[in-house]
């Protein structure tokens, strides 16, 4: 009951009802469900609106539902059945309700949590657009299905498999503001800009100012064009972007950053900068100002090509402990390993002379309480894993065309490789003949020369020593003239053997490819994308319970449940009652809990209902109490337990 009250407070209904769309919009003929008439609409909203919240994941399960809940939140004495609701869900979808819902929920959450707490009026119109910060990832939810679709990685199991893939918007306190549907293998960075630019044309003149985004956001032309855009992004360097702190320039004084429980320092941080390389514009590297957080927990090895080489595992030991084939030699502990404190690179594309390192650092490490466990505590307990739909049409195996793409390529290259590789074995061929004809050529001349040489000092009548030393002067002089001759024409041989290995080798890789090519063609697969429109549509539905969740928690809770997750929410949202309504009010009378923890926590939370007086969609006050005659702590003075 709170629930709906605080969907009509909010806006939400109005919003999800003018989202719906006509019945002419939809592509068959119009008829029931959607025809119906605006009350039916309205009950059938709030039926696919709560059907999480009272723990039902799918439609499907309808068939066996049998509590209350449901027909409560909708104002029916039965909840509808399967049949009705999938039908109307169906042609919500078809009929374009997906894309209107998104567009409704960007608004509505931007509604309720900035427009309305900045005061900017009753309409919530500002003078000048708001800034925001949020938080955007990745999630993919499996779907599990004996035909082909687009895969990804699933991050929380670590395979790789059919999946969806959602975009999801968080602000700093973690409301989730939006979300989107995609194929599995959309990268993220693909998706991102779209996905802000859609939700910015529907926020009510507010603007996505900074944004962080996870190591999947790190990728150098996506950040750059973020930042043509005027948008401020921090993310975190890849690991194999970086090596140690000589891959950064200009660092600064290491601070704290956080300790233990003794005060001892467990992490520092300090300001620097690093530039990366672009290939599409490789004279204007991207600049980024770094929040080099070192970690003192946990150490690395340093470079191992930088790691001095030791030749022997004794070589730290004195000469005379080496003698360790002795029966009395003692070993020694091994010398520790050089380590160094592991570098976690918090990274911006804000442009400001200096950075404060430690808020950096703390609005990337930010990201887990306001995104990853939002998700985790929120949106997957409400069912975001879920996939609704898999109605699906074949389209073209995206994995087939890479590796056929790929191998093309390769072979477009191998086919222009191997003409050039035996042109040139062709050159060097005749140029090894020339440089041999040339090189047999002077070999004849000088030893003719050698030989008239000779005979001229046997005309002179040296002694035999000195008439050896001078022939054997004359033939080294001859060789040194002819080696260079020799060297050339023998580097044209190897020359024209390796062009003659390259092209064969060329060759047979080309047959290779072909090979490849025929059988990727026989073994590719059909594949099949999933039509996602009416998994997106219940996507909304649980990302707006989740924001009512919150909204009720933070307006109506005891502030020690300022951090609560849907589970710790869940049990005063199935709390059972008695209802009792008039033309004017409908009083709730809670059964209490069995714990006098949770008893105090709901009478604070009734006292707090009673002075707001929420108003139901029918414009009627709700008013909550506790059944005292069924009150644990009553049954217990009287029966004077201590």
């Amino acid at each position: 009951m709170l629930l709906l009250a605080a969907a009509s407070e909010t806006g939400l209904l109005t919003q999800l009802e003018q989202a719906l769309p006509p019945p002419s919009a939809s592509p068959e003929p119009p008829c029931l469900p959607l025809a119906g008439s605006p009350a039916v609409r309205r009950r059938l909203l709030l039926t696919v609106l709560f059907l999480s919240a009272v723990g039902i994941p799918r439609t499907w399960d309808l068939r066996g539902y049998t509590a209350d809940g449901l027909a409560l939140l909708t104002g029916r004495t039965r909840a509808y059945g399967y049949r009705y609701t999938e039908l109307f869900l169906s042609q919500v979808a078809h009929a374009d309700g997906s894309e209107r819902f998104t567009d409704a929920l960007a608004s509505w959450t931007t509604r309720l949590w900035h427009t309305l707490a900045e005061g900017t009026g009753e309409m919530g119109e500002a003078n000048h657009p708001h800034a925001l910060t949020c938080y955007v990832d990745g999630h993919r939810k499996p779907v599990y299905s004996e035909v082909l679709i687009p895969r990804g990685l699933i991050g929380r199991l670590g395979v790789i498999l059919g999946c969806r893939a959602l975009l999801l918007l968080h602000d700093e306190q973690g409301h989730p503001l939006a979300v989107t549907t995609h194929r599995g293998d959309q990268h993220l960075t693909v998706g991102v800009p779209a996905f802000l630019t859609r939700y910015e044309q529907h926020a009510e003149r507010s603007q996505i100012t900074r944004m962080i985004v996870d190591r999947e956001g790190m990728a150098t032309e996506f950040l750059a064009s973020l930042h043509a855009e005027g948008r401020s992004v921090v993310t975190i360097l890849q690991t194999n972007q970086y090596r140690d702190l000589s891959s950064f320039s200009e660092v600064g004084t290491f601070v704290s950053l956080s300790t233990d429980a003794r005060g001892q320092i467990i992490r520092e941080v300090a300001p620097a900068r690093i530039s990366l390389p672009r290939e599409d514009h490789p004279d204007d590297p991207l600049c980024l100002q770094v929040a080099l957080i070192r970690d003192l927990r946990r150490t690395v090895r340093p470079d191992p090509e930088e790691a001095p080489y030791s030749s022997r595992w004794d070589s730290d030991l004195p000469l005379e402990e080496r003698t360790w084939r002795r029966e009395s030699w003692q070993a020694t502990a091994a010398p520790a390993k050089e380590t160094t404190a592991k570098l976690i690179p918090i990274v911006t594309t804000q442009e400001t002379p200096t950075i404060d390192a430690i808020e950096l650092a703390q609005t990337y490490i930010h990201r887990w309480p306001a995104q990853e466990n939002v998700i985790k505590d929120y949106l997957l307990p409400l069912g975001l894993d879920t996939n609704h739909g898999f109605a699906k049409v074949a389209v073209e195996n995206s994995e087939v065309t890479k590796r056929r793409t790929r191998l093309e390529q390769r072979l477009a290259r191998l086919k222009q490789w191997a003409p050039s590789a035996g042109k040139r074995e062709a050159q060097a061929s005749r140029r090894r003949e020339r440089l041999r004809q040339t090189f047999t050529s002077r070999s004849k001349e000088l030893s003719q020369e050698l030989w008239k040489y000779q005979l001229a000092l046997e005309e002179q009548n040296l002694a035999e020593y000195v008439f050896r030393q001078k022939m054997k002067e004359r033939k080294a002089e001859i060789n040194a003239f002819m080696e260079p001759l020799r060297i050339k024409e023998w580097q044209a041989y190897e020359q024209c053997n390796a062009e003659f290995r390259k092209q064969e080798r060329y060759c047979k890789e080309q047959r290779t490819v072909l090979r490849a090519l025929e059988d990727l063609k026989e073994q590719e697969r059909t594949m099949y994308e999933l039509d996602s429109r009416k998994d997106q549509v219940m996507t909304v539905c649980k990302v707006a319970v989740a924001n009512l969740a919150m909204w009720m928690r933070d307006r109506y809770f005891p502030p020690s449940y300022a951090q609560a997750t849907w589970k710790r929410l869940q049990p005063f949202f199935q709390l059972p009652g008695t209802i009792t309504q008039d033309a004017h009010m409908v009083r709730v009378e809670l059964r209490p809990f069995n714990d006098r923890a949770l008893n105090r926590d709901l009478a604070v939370l009734c006292e707090r209902v009673n002075q707001a007086s929420p108003c139901l969609p029918d414009g009627r006050r709700l008013s909550f109490a506790i059944h005292s005659s069924c009150c644990t702590l009553v049954a217990q003075k009287e029966a004077k337990i201590p």
